[in-house]
């Protein structure tokens, strides 16, 4: 069942926060509710609950068996700033 709140907050942090939910696809409610969720979690438990958002994105990359993802990392890192 959803109540009512009401939340005194400046201007301008009303402002960036409607900004941050329209570029994101998301209510000013949905936000808080998942912001009180998670804290109320975090007190219960020591795990961060994942964003429905992140896990649509896991399982997206599959790679190659034997690779060393912090090796190929630092190769990377390695070429870009030797040059």
């Amino acid at each position: 069942m959803n109540s009512k709140l009401t939340l005194k907050l400046n201007k301008r942090a009303i402002e960036k926060a409607k900004k941050y939910a329209r570029k994101n696809k998301q209510s000013l409610s949905g936000i808080v509710e998942n912001y009180f969720n998670m804290i109320s979690n975090k007190e219960t438990t020591d795990e961060i609950e994942i964003s429905p958002n992140i896990l649509e994105l896991s399982g997206i990359i599959n790679l190659a068996g034997g690779i060393n993802i912090k090796e190929a990392y630092g190769k990377h890192i390695e070429e870009k700033y030797s040059k």
